[in-house]
């Protein structure tokens, strides 16, 4: 097992501004962390910096405590698992297994054992003597994991190994990964992915980076912390608006008055809503923009709500998300009902928005601090 810092670590290219800039990261022995942010945005490339496939413009990587900026790769004790399986077409189950160990010079008793015990953990017992074009894509996904296994390394590589898989494959290999994280939760790992769910289930912590049209925050921490952490308590929209499926509702407001415990706010039809957001940073008058989960925005009239015209609706079985005018084109509301709901396009849907469940973002797309929330999270973790 090993430990993999990160210190203020970059990556440029030639005179381009840096993909990753700053990157600072403790993962200790054991610990799962996955790294997500929109495509472009460098988390595949920092997941190579740590295998060793792509050099460290500037700071410093330890893994085991020690520094690893020169070493190369096969000497850091990590093993990847690719997107595309990287297997060879030639060669047998068996025979993709114990690759590795072979060029290691190790004996073949001992690579019979390894291949022999990734096999039952996987449940490719009787597929050893296939060869990959006779294997199905979550086959050979496990195949490729289990090349990972037998090495015993410190640290566990996977860039987007899901990808590739239909929808209940993923389910069913997401399952698999998070039992042999367990079963082998001796080294520590590191899983690079744009979906949200895998990200969420398997991970301890979760590093979002940054993307987008600000160059100088591109490949920056956005946030890390617990994957409930993120989700509860965003530090800025742009965590609240990509963590999460479907995404926060934004809607921009202006801060009426504000209290130690409660923020009035006027929205852009005339209606005022309260949340319990501290906003007393903030003068009375100042742009703001409010933020609510699908599912905290329920269909009723019971306290505060608000109108909003029903563009359609998607049924899922034991929930429906309905599509509401939200007045920016493009940009529509979500919200989670019930799976039954007899809502139709064209009507018009009140929305009750609880002020303890509503987040509140400045000018700057910066979380005020909520005063009433999950009670057991803590506050966000800096990167």
């Amino acid at each position: 097992m090993a430990s993999v810092e990160l210190l203020t670590v970059q990556k440029a290219y030639g005179d381009l501004p840096p993909v990753i800039r700053d990157v600072s990261l403790q993962l200790a022995d054991g610990e799962f962390c996955a790294f997500v942010g929109p495509s472009g945005c460098g988390k595949s490339t920092l997941l190579r910096m740590v295998a060793g496939l792509e050099s460290l413009s500037g700071g410093e990587l330890r893994i085991g405590g020690k520094r690893m900026n020169e070493t190369p790769p096969a000497q850091r004790g990590v093993a990847m698992v690719f997107q595309s399986y990287a297997l060879f077409p030639h060669m047998t189950v068996r025979e993709n297994l114990s690759f590795g160990l072979g060029l290691a010079g190790v004996p073949k008793p001992t690579i019979a054992a390894k291949v022999a015990e990734a096999a039952r953990a996987l449940q490719l017992d009787a597929l050893l003597d296939r060869k990959p074009k006779q294997l199905s894509g979550g086959q050979r996904q496990r195949v490729a994991i289990g090349r990972a296994i037998v090495r015993e390394p410190g640290v566990f590589l996977f860039d987007e190994p899901l990808s590739n898989l239909d929808a209940a494959l993923r389910v069913q290999t997401r399952f698999e990964i998070a039992r042999l994280h367990r079963q082998y939760g001796r080294a520590s790992t590191i899983y690079v992915t744009h979906d949200q769910v895998e990200a969420m289930t398997l991970a301890d912590r979760i590093l979002l980076l940054n993307s987008g049209t600000d160059v100088a925050r591109h490949g920056s921490v956005a946030q890390c912390g617990a994957p409930l952490d993120l989700y509860h308590r965003p530090r800025n929209r742009f965590v609240a608006g990509f963590i999460g499926s479907p995404k926060m509702n934004f809607l921009p407001a202006t801060l009426v008055a504000a209290t130690p415990g409660l923020a009035t706010l006027q929205l852009p039809g005339g209606e005022q809503i309260t949340a319990e957001v501290d906003a007393r940073r903030l003068p009375p008058g100042a742009p703001c923009t409010l933020g609510i989960r699908p599912e905290h925005a329920e269909p009723g009239t019971a306290g505060q709500h608000l109108v909003r015209a029903l563009l359609w609706l998607e049924r899922l079985g034991e929930a429906t998300y309905l599509y509401l005018d939200s007045g920016t084109p493009g940009e529509p509301w979500v919200v989670k009902a019930p799976g039954p709901t007899t809502a139709r396009p064209g009507q018009c849907v009140p929305l009750r928005l609880p002020a303890s469940a509503l987040h509140l973002f400045d000018a700057d797309d910066q979380a005020l601090p909520r005063c009433a929330d999950t009670a057991d999270l803590p506050l966000p973790s800096a990167a």
